[in-house]
């Protein structure tokens, strides 16, 4: 590392890097060390491997391949081993029949004749194990790192390696489609998406989830818990087989499918990738796979998370880069994956992991020995090979600590991304709901908390994710609402004072994020409509049972009941946006937020957004500056019936402007703004 700063490769772009941020001056050498690391490593694997391209598709000749003529190549990485054989049902469970030749740096490669009938010896669906005598001449059984299909057959607590090589693979029928402008994320478990107290599969998403994606507005589905985890609970955050779809759901070829209509839907289908660490399973996991705690991990402690109780990776490693990056491009050469939500972000960039660190914001927290920069270069290196190899990928950072740069491109020193979650709103919109009264909401913080993002980083918003809705923790629906959600959701008992604010807030809360705090939006499944539970998997605690681990769309489709309110707004919320577009629009220019009116109110992609979060008093010729002149009329309206609302606005108004500048805008309109209610005015000169 010290050869490589002392060297120095020029960062292409960086004076643009800070001159939009001078304070980044002073750690100009932190950035071009970085993209030195960076330069070096792809260099290396350039002059080492054949290109990146070829290192890359590695998953092609690790693991067990077919080759051309039906034999059967098989390789693996094991440094710490003394011997590697193939076992399984191909040749009666023999564990030393098969024994892998030694070849350098730790690899081993074994090829498999075909059979006499000129076919693969080791048939479709059958198992498969890796046996590795360990330097200490013990024996163990493993599944291959590079499995493609790994289940849990019959009663057996351990998964078992299967190998996937059917006659007939499936082929995708549509193409994918383009990188939406505006991304609209639906963030999905296939497992709960389900009313049904079960594991849900791919094909019932695929039949039954798909198409009110399609018809809620959104563009994007993000598929969480896809890569194979032993435990359900884990909520797909402890993988034990990087390369396999899970099988809980059905198989490969079912997953591909729903991938492949998603995009005839023309929805974008994101990864939830995990690559922050990996589960401490051994029996099928990667853990102790050549028999030593190394490997693919740091040894020691440095190679264990704490509060995970997980293995981390060494991102270092030569062989660990292989795999990583390969698993990224299998995802999407294979499966069709349009790109990733990379997890646990901060983990990776911090020595510490983020662990007990309150980042308050001072750069020098982003910057110096704390800092993981194996880790940090490993995210460029993977956002550069995806958006080298499919420009039109997407790529999304889960990062709590706000490092900056790290949504801005690879050549001004940044880390690559597309975008970045904004996940300082939930954290806010709760605190408000718990903490405060309605009259001491703070306009300010609120709009503060919405608008608080990098220049020139996009940011994805969302009002709540899966973590808002685990068990634990409360739904925005159930904090507004609580108890009331089981006794007086129907239309058909009396509305409560607590159901209605509940129903009025939930709306104002998610259009003001969508509009205001990101240049995309994200929605966790079920939670458009209110779902009025939390998200529990079946586990010891709760004896099993299935009961949360399900979402209740009937409760939307029911029109007795009032949670079709909520999907209706946030189905004409994101319609409006396809039609104007202001997440791909510049940030919203905020008029006014006004403390004792609790008024807010800001223009955005020539819609003017008008917010009256006061509990009880309406303002009759509010006087809402607007920049652009011209007849304005409604075009969403949370108080309409269909919404739950009121029904207190006349949506044949005509709000004209006139040539009276207010709040540094040079034109203003009068408006009747109830209480708790959002209005959308579209300006009708404006073709849209």
């Amino acid at each position: 590392m010290a050869a490589a700063v002392a060297r120095g490769v020029s960062v292409p772009e960086l004076p643009r890097l800070l001159a939009r941020d001078p304070y980044l001056a002073p750690f100009a050498p932190d950035f071009q060390r970085r993209y030195t690391l960076f330069h070096d490593r792809l260099k290396n694997i350039e002059e080492n491997e054949g290109g990146l391209d070829k290192f890359s598709r590695s998953y092609k000749t690790f693991g067990v391949n077919q080759l051309l003529d039906g034999g059967l190549y098989c390789k693996e990485w094991a440094p710490g081993a003394e011997a590697v054989f193939l076992t399984g049902d191909f040749n009666g469970w023999n564990p030393f029949s098969h024994p892998y030749k030694k070849m350098d740096y730790g690899k081993w490669e074994l090829i498999i004749p075909p059979g006499q009938d000129g076919f693969s010896p080791v048939p479709h669906g059958s198992k498969l194990k890796v046996v590795i005598r360990s330097k200490n001449g013990e024996i163990l059984y493993r599944i291959s790192p590079w499995a493609k299909y790994v289940a849990r057959v019959g009663t057996n607590v351990n998964y078992d390696w299967i190998h996937w090589d059917p006659p007939l693979p499936y082929l995708r029928k549509h193409p994918q489609p383009k990188k939406p402008k505006s991304l609209r994320i639906y963030e999905s478990h296939v497992g709960i998406a389900s009313p049904e107290g079960k594991v849900a599969s791919y094909k019932n998403f695929t039949d039954n989830i798909l198409p009110k994606i399609k018809d809620l507005g959104y563009n994007c589905v993000q598929l969480m818990a896809i890569m194979e985890h032993a435990y359900y609970a884990s909520f797909g955050y402890q993988i034990t087989s990087f390369f396999a779809a899970s099988s809980r759901y059905g198989t490969p070829d079912d997953l591909k499918e729903l991938i492949d209509i998603a995009h005839s839907l023309g929805i974008t289908v994101l990864l939830d990738v995990v690559h922050s660490h990996a589960s401490n399973n051994s029996e099928d996991g990667l853990n102790k796979f050549d028999g030593t705690d190394s490997c693919f991990f740091h040894s020691g402690p440095r190679g264990t998370h704490n509060l995970w109780d997980s293995r981390l990776f060494d991102y270092s490693n030569w062989e660990v880069l292989r795999f990583l990056l390969s698993n990224l491009r299998w995802w999407i050469e294979e499966y069709g994956f349009d790109g990733f939500r990379f997890d646990g972000i901060t983990s990776m960039l911090y020595h510490n992991h983020g662990i007990g660190t309150g980042f308050s914001g001072d750069y020098h927290e982003y910057f110096g020995l704390h800092v993981d920069e194996d880790a940090l270069v490993y995210l460029i290196m993977a956002n550069h090979i995806i958006h080298l190899l499919h420009p039109e990928s997407i790529t999304v950072a889960e990062d709590v600590s706000g490092m900056p740069a790290l949504c801005c491109p690879i050549a001004q020193g940044g880390g690559g991304f597309d975008y970045r979650l904004a996940m300082a709103i939930p954290d806010k919109w709760i605190q408000i709901i718990k903490e405060l009264k309605d009259e001491d909401w703070n306009m300010g913080n609120i709009v503060h908390t919405l608008t608080n993002r990098r220049y020139e980083e996009k940011y994805i918003a969302y009002a709540e994710s899966h973590d808002q809705a685990l068990v634990g923790d409360k739904t925005l629906a159930f904090w507004l609402m609580d108890a009331e959600m089981y006794t007086n959701m129907s239309v058909l008992s009396p509305l409560t004072p607590v159901i209605d604010r509940g129903i009025q807030l939930h709306k104002m809360i998610r259009l003001i994020t969508h509009a205001l705090g990101g240049e995309g939006y994200l929605n966790f499944m079920g939670n458009e409509f209110g779902h009025p539970e939390w998200l529990d998997f079946p586990r010891k605690g709760n004896n099993e049972s299935y009961h949360y681990a399900r979402r209740q769309f009937h409760l939307a489709d029911d029109h007795i009941l009032r949670y079709r309110f909520l999907n209706t707004f946030d189905r004409d919320m994101n319609k409006l946006e396809e039609r104007f577009g202001w997440l791909a629009s510049p940030p919203a220019f905020v008029t006014e937020n006004h403390e004792s009116n609790k008024v807010i109110i800001f223009e955005r992609a020539n819609l003017i957004f008008i917010f009256n979060f006061h509990p009880s008093k309406s303002y009759t010729e509010y006087r809402v500056a607007a920049e652009t002149p011209g007849k304005y009329k409604i075009a969403l309206d949370s108080d309409a019936p269909e919404y739950g609302g009121h029904q207190r606005l006349d949506h044949n108004t005509e709000y004209f402007t006139e040539q009276y500048s207010h709040n540094f805008r040079s034109n203003s309109l009068l408006a009747y703004i109830p209480s708790r209610v959002a209005i959308v005015l579209q300006n009708m000169d404006i073709p849209n």
